[in-house]
Order: structure tokens, then sequence, then C-alpha cells
């Protein structure tokens, strides 16, 4: 935001009407990521954790035991503020506790008999590191690991998947550390209502802590749209902007604080002009959530009555409120990587179950579709290492070598117990099954073996199941399972499109190495040509087809899609409501001719152009 100074006893007249001091320090503007939408204006509550003081030295030979005594009780504390922290979450609103009760479950999970655990008494046994000195090395060299595992090939999603891992570790090393050293934990007493929290950082378990009926908004210099903390904000539906650097240390007590969850803006004692500002766009975006919340009710249709399926795709089951809120009618990508991170062993048959079971269940009858272990080399998954299922050392290119279902039907023993696991849960509501990187029909043909077997050996042993196996789909995400549409329809029950891998496949474009990133064009010609293919071979078959990469997400995009025949979209919950009034502003017919226009064009900046301008009224 920006201001220009008012005339001469104006500035006085807009001061005061905007209820601040008549002198003011000057405007500074910060800009960090839009994590949590909306606009708050209020003074800032300012809340630091002080360091605690760690000596990283050895200890004697004579001290392990004490040592150890030191550990487990930072353990049995650290259980026992995340029990009570765990006991506090019925103030909350249901959507937040959905979000953070199984993350401090993950947390308790870790104080067990957990890798870190272990390694830290392993440390101060055998190199004689004090219990905080073990807990920091020990913690953060876990950490590393994990990030380690980011290959230039990784998607944004599992990235964010890694990110996660790595600060859930983080997180409970500070916490023992904290409670090893007796270094106080960050305080939010005497936050005032209507009061704007700004830190360095903030973690799940302070965000559990706040009462979003008091809190305004909330900023800090550290953080990212992806992590545990951008996720609970949004379920707790608190205007929220992460990773403003600077803004902690800029801020004084008394300041007012204008702060935009959905540019990225945070203003420090902004001007008369800009208060103003803020608050016409405070009453903007409350008639956008009342216009939102009206169009959830409202069935996801084109203007001349065609009906769209609008679905949400997730990635940990603390989503769920996410999704609930969005209208969205169903799961139509769930990625069950999420059940083999951060553990030991492989999840057997009964939690694998449990785990669908719950989720299809609080889906209240919605379908949901099951993607089944999507493993590639770039994905760090210990169960699966220590059970030798795959290799330590990734790929050379993990993105070409073994993952999706060539893994799986190369390890029918893990395949066969996560088909029984969805199979069982599949009595819970309807579900359905989908198979990642296919490349050829003679995988899915085997696939489909092995899923009709684990059927039969299920109703031998007395298991109930559906009476009719749930449908078998495939993902269409490489150029080879496009231009084999036709072949693959024969053997698949349904298709999702999903455009991310298909683009950087296609364009041979990874969209995380700096140098080629702008190169990544999902309306490339050549990749819609390709999806236009795969969705004419399924409708020939009368197939269900759907897409559900970030085309999916993009309401500029959803004219286009609709006209090349797509009538199921899935994708981020956030997404569903924008895109839902993309479909109720056209028709079909509309969508159709506005296709074939974009599918003569060659040149990818005309299509472009195209899409930017669809539904402009023209010059004369």
């Amino acid at each position: 935001m920006s201001r220009t100074d008012p005339p001469p006893g104006q500035y006085q007249r807009l001061t005061k009407r905007a209820g601040i001091p008549g002198e003011q320090r000057a405007e500074r503007v910060f800009r960090g990521i839009a994590v949590s939408p909306g606009v708050a204006i209020g003074p800032v509550f300012g809340t630091s954790e002080p360091d605690p003081v760690i000596t990283r030295h050895k200890i004697q030979a004579a001290d392990i035991a004490s040592e150890g005594a030191r550990l487990e009780a930072a353990i049995a504390q650290s259980r026992k503020q995340l029990t009570k922290l765990r006991g506090r979450l019925s103030v909350l609103p249901e959507e937040s506790q959905s979000e953070i009760a199984p993350l401090i479950e993950a947390y308790l999970r870790m104080l067990g008999p957990s890798r870190l655990v272990r390694g830290v008494r392993r440390r101060i046994e055998e190199t004689l590191l004090s219990a905080e000195s073990a807990v920091m090395v020990e913690s953060e060299a876990i950490a590393d690991a994990i990030l380690d595992q980011a290959d230039p090939g990784l998607t944004a999603e599992d990235l964010a998947s890694l990110r996660r891992r790595a600060d859930e570790i983080l997180e409970i090393g500070r916490r023992l550390v904290r409670n090893l050293t007796r270094a106080p934990f960050r305080s939010f007493a005497g936050l005032p209502e209507g009061a704007i929290l700004v830190s360095e950082a903030l973690r799940p378990a302070d965000a559990a802590l706040l009462d979003p009926a008091r809190l305004a908004g909330v900023a800090t210099d550290e953080g990212g749209a992806e992590g545990h903390t951008a996720v609970m904000l949004r379920a707790l539906g608190v205007p929220a902007v992460l990773g403003a650097a600077g803004l902690a240390h800029a801020i004084r007590p008394g300041d007012t604080v204008v702060l935009d969850g959905s540019s990225g803006a945070v203003v420090l004692n902004p001007g008369p002009l800009t208060l103003l500002s803020a608050r016409r766009a405070v009453t903007a975006f409350a008639r956008e959530r009342q216009k939102y919340a009206r169009l959830r009710r409202l069935p996801a249709e084109t203007q001349d009555g065609e009906p769209v399926e609008l679905q949400a795709n997730l990635e940990l089951p603390i989503e769920l409120p996410l999704v609930a809120q969005s209208g969205a009618v169903g799961i139509g990508l769930l990625r069950t990587e999420f059940l083999f991170m951060n553990r030991e062993t492989v999840p057997d048959e009964a939690s694998q179950a449990e785990s669908y079971r719950a989720i299809v269940e609080a889906m209240n009858g919605d379908p949901v579709t099951i993607r089944v272990l999507d493993w590639g080399g770039e994905k760090e998954i210990e169960a699966l290492s220590a059970a030798g299922i795959v290799p330590e050392i990734s790929d050379t290119n993990p993105a070409l070598g073994m993952r999706g279902i060539r893994l799986l039907l190369r390890r029918i023993e893990l395949f066969e117990t996560q088909l029984a696991a969805i199979l069982r849960a599949a009595v819970a509501g309807p579900v359905r099954v989908l198979l990642p990187m296919v490349t050829n029909v003679a995988e899915v043909r085997a696939a489909r073996e092995v899923y009709e077997r684990v059927g039969r050996r299920l109703r031998r042993r007395g298991e109930r199941l559906p009476e009719k196996l749930p449908p078998m789909g495939i993902m269409i995400e490489t150029p080879g399972a496009a231009l084999s549409a036709d072949a693959l329809a024969l053997e698949a029950d349904f298709f999702a499109i999903g455009t991310n891998d298909l683009t950087a496949y296609t364009l041979a474009v990874d969209r995380g190495e700096s140098d080629v990133a702008a190169l990544y064009d999902p309306i490339h010609p050549a990749v819609l040509r390709l999806v236009q293919f795969a969705t004419e071979a399924a409708l020939r078959m009368r197939m269900p087809v759907s897409v559900c990469g970030e085309m999916a997400a993009d309401p500029r995009l959803t004219p286009l899609l609709l006209g090349l025949g797509l009538r199921s979209f899935s994708m981020n919950a956030a997404a569903v409501p924008r895109v839902k009034q993309a479909v109720r502003a056209v028709g079909i017919d509309d969508c159709a001719r506005f296709a074939r226009r974009v599918m003569d064009q060659s040149d990818p900046e005309k299509i472009a152009e195209l899409v930017s301008g669809f539904g402009r009224p023209r010059m004369p």
C-alpha cells in the first residue's frame, strides 16, 4: 500500500477519524507471504521467546546415567505439556481442533521410542555429549537428512511435505532443549482484544494457544505458506502474513499495523489514507466472504445448467476442515504418502485401513479417490528404506526411475497391503483407487490382477467389502500415457489428468530450477493437445475423466478446460470457491467455441493472450 500526503488540515481530520494519535512515526511497508486471507487493523502485540542458553560440551563417562535421567525428565515434561495442550483444544473452533490434534499426536509419538530419542541417547552414551547438546545435534542431523532429499525434480507439494517433516523434528528438539535448560516458553498473557500479534516466528503449538475471537491478525518474520503453522492459522480464520523479514525488530509499543493476508503486505504505522483504504478493504473482504459463503451452498453448474464436479486434493488429514469449508463435493486426490512418513516401519494393513476409513467417514458420503503410494527416489521415507523396499540412495534421475506403479508392481507385498486396507475402508463410503505414473497398458493389467486377487482373499477371510470392487483408475501424467489414452481407456475405469507432471515431462522443464522455470507453461500447445487427447479418449468410452493439477485450480483456465470436455476438477481446497464462481459465469457453448480458437493456435503467447481476454468485451 502507498499514500500521498493529504492537504494541510486534512491529515488531522483523517487521523482523528481513524482513532490514532496525531503524531506518527514514518509509514513502513513490509512484504511477506500471504497465508491466511483477510485484512486486519490494530495495535501490535510483540512477543518473543528467549533463546535457551546451551553450551555444547562433553560430559564425563560417570555422568552418562545422570544425563540420561535429565533427558528422561525432559521427555516426561514435554509429554505433559503436549497432553495439556491437547486437552485445551476443546475451546478452539472445530476446524482448528482437527488441524492441531493429529500434529500433537505426531509430536507425542516422536517422544516415544523414536529415531530421534534413540539417536539422542546414543550420542549421550557414545560421544559423551550433554543431553541438550545431544538433542540439538541429533534433531538438526535428522532434519538436514530429510531436507537433503529435496531433489531438483521434486514437486512443490513434495517439497512442502519434506519441510513440514523437518520442522516437526526440529520442534520436538526445541521443546526438549527448553525443558532441559528450563528456558521459558512464549507467552501470550496480556494479549489485548483486537491486537495484531507480531513475532519472529510462530510454531503450531503456539498457534493452538491463540484465541481467534480476540486476535485481529498475525505477522511473523519467518515461516511459509505450506507449514503446519500456516494451515493452523487458516483453520483459525485469522488473517496472517508470514516471512515478513525485519518486522518483529521494527515494532515498538503503541504502533499500529495494517495487515493484508491476501497480498502479503504489512504496513507499520500506516498514514491516514492507508488506514482509510484498509478500512474499505476490511469491508470489501467481509462482503467477499459472505459472497463465497452463499456460493458454497449453490451448485457448481454453468449458466446453461451443465453440472460440474469440484473436488479437493488432500495431502494430510489435518486439511479436512479446509475441504469442508470450501464446499468441495469429495476428495479427488488423496495422497497416501503421509502414512509412510516419520515412522520407522511400514504401516500394516490394519493401521492403514483405520486411517483411510477415518477420512472416508469424515467426507460423509462424498466420494474419495485414494492414490496408492507414489514413492519416487526424491522422497526419503525411512520406513521403506529400513524394510529394504527402496534403496537408501536415490536414483540419479528420480523422475525417470523406479517410482509410482513401477515400484508397487516390483514390491507386490507393499501394493497388496495398501489395496487391502483401501478395500476394507471402502465400506465406510464411496471410494476409488488411483494408480500413479502409469505409462503402458501392461501396468494397468498387472495392477488389476493384483487388485482382484486381494479382493478375493479378503472375502475368503470374511472381511466385509463392497459388493463390487471400487473403480480403479490411472493418472495421466506422462506424454506416453496421454498418447496411449485410447488403449489405456480400455483397461482403466477412469482417468485423472495430473497436469503438473504432464507439463514437466512434456516440456522437459523442472519448475524448481530457476534457470528454466520460466519455460514451465501448462498452456503450452503441446500440453494442451495431450490434455485434449486424453480427455477425448475417455469421453469416447463414456468414462469419467478429471483434471487434478494446478490447471484445475486456476479459474482463468476453467472455461478452456470446460470447452475441452472436462466436467470434473480436483484442486487445493482454497481454490474451490473461485473455480465455482468461474463455472457459474460461463456457458458451455461459449467455452467450446473458445477452446476451438485456442486449440487452433501454435503460439504460446497467443494462447496466453486469448486466455486473458476471454469474457472481456471486444472493442468495435
